[in-house]
């Protein structure tokens, strides 16, 4: 996604792409990167959800904060 200055522009980017396939990129430290390919599921006041699939064919639903992207903790790409 663009590079945004706001929470609210981040929350109405985020609501706007709901369904839309997305790469999540989340920093967890200590130079863990982890990709993910998933569907923004649902948005929340100070949170939201994508449904991320893995090689197992198993789902399942990460909550991140608007915050995250933010902070550039995690990012997500349109795909």
């Amino acid at each position: 996604m663009k590079a945004v200055k706001s929470l609210e522009s981040i929350k109405l980017q985020i609501r706007d792409n709901i369904g839309k396939d997305v790469i999540v990129k989340a920093d967890k430290g200590r130079n863990k990167i982890i990709t993910n390919k998933g569907v923004i599921d649902n948005v929340f006041p100070s949170v939201f959800t994508v449904r991320v699939y893995n090689d197992y064919d198993k789902e399942r639903t990460v909550s991140y904060t608007y915050s995250d992207l933010l902070t550039s903790t995690v990012e997500l790409q349109l795909c």
